[in-house]
């Protein structure tokens, strides 16, 4: 269990979240994977939203269940044997603080890279398995979709976007969070007069793709384009697909990099886990010839992973991360 200090929650009382003025259950896409026009449709919801649901994805339902039992095991130890298991700098255990710059929230989380092999340190041999299991599912299913989205678009090659995951040094990260319940934020300061407590703050995700799941708690949110922010109805069954600021600007601002935040429940744990695919360090981000048309002018510079990432850290977690490789508009 995370423990609220009186500094964390004199932080979280500035942080107020609008209502949701809607449920996202009617809007947001819910795509069948085997079905024959998927890749139009998947097409279709990265233009309009930037995140879809996707069903017959070929996770099995049992490495899901299986990793959520793990993932509730160790969350359930006590405080001081989760936090000798690494540290978040950035990979490893951490609680309350996201990110270097000051960011918090009501969330514990342990954060890994998929590079090479798989890592818990302390931690059992069978957390490891199912972890490493679940990333290649999950990774899969990732290249299906970035595929279908090449089909769509009658891109070639197909792996075009795809490939960039694949590779063997790809920057890729998996990260399970888990927002306690807490049940005294009720009378709390009144911190839950006029707003939600903030399990995760609003941001976009940096990298080409990501797939999202949780338990049957809600909180996820995404924000639409007049700044209504939508619930998303929890299934733990289903997948769900978020573009990414690089698929954004490969793209040349077609797909849009959706903003979304979690807040936390004050009675239900929520349990989620996420899988990042970035490309390798090196890869040089860019518009896409395939998707320009002719005569058409980028809206970003040329950057590589790397130094999108670097320029990243450095800032809070809802600062645009796109806008200092935008490039500039001339005035006439």
């Amino acid at each position: 269990m995370v423990v609220l200090p009186q500094q964390i929650l004199e932080n979280l009382s500035q942080v107020k979240a609008c209502n949701p003025t809607t449920s996202a259950a009617t809007v947001i896409p819910v795509i069948d994977l085997l079905d024959p026009t998927a890749r139009d449709q998947i097409v279709k919801a990265c233009y309009e939203f930037g995140f879809f649901k996707v069903v017959n994805h070929g996770v099995p339902l049992e490495a899901m269940t299986k990793l959520d039992e793990e993932a509730v095991k160790f969350f359930n130890l006590p405080q001081l044997e989760k936090e000798q298991v690494g540290h978040p700098n950035p990979f490893g255990y951490g609680h309350k603080k996201i990110g270097p710059n000051g960011d918090v929230g009501w969330v514990e989380y342990l954060f890994l890279s998929t590079h090479n092999s798989i890592t818990i340190p302390g931690n059992s041999q069978l957390f490891r398995c199912l972890v490493k299991e679940y990333v290649g599912a999950v990774r899969n299913t990732a290249c299906e979709v970035l595929e279908m989205i090449a089909e769509g678009l009658k891109i070639e090659p197909k792996d075009v976007l795809s490939r960039l995951i694949r590779d063997e040094n790809s920057d890729c990260w998996f990260r399970l969070n888990h927002y306690p319940p807490c049940p005294e934020l009720q009378t709390a300061g009144g911190i839950m007069n006029g707003g939600d407590l903030i399990g995760f703050g609003e941001h976009t995700d940096p990298q080409v793709i990501s797939v999202v799941r949780s338990n049957n708690t809600s909180g996820l949110q995404i924000s639409v384009g007049d700044g209504t922010w939508l619930s998303v109805p929890p299934d733990h069954h289903s997948l769900f697909i978020n573009v990414g600021d690089s698929l954004q600007v490969m793209s040349n601002g077609r797909f849009k990099s959706v903003k979304h935040r979690v807040l936390a429940d004050s009675m239900e744990p929520r349990l989620s886990m996420i899988y990042f695919g970035g490309p390798p360090l090196s890869e040089k981000i860019a518009p896409l010839s395939c998707f320009m048309e002719e005569g058409e002018e980028s809206l970003y510079n040329e950057f590589t992973w790397g130094e999108f990432m670097k320029s990243a850290y450095k800032n809070k977690l809802g600062v645009n991360r796109l806008l200092p490789f935008e490039k500039k508009k001339s005035v006439v």
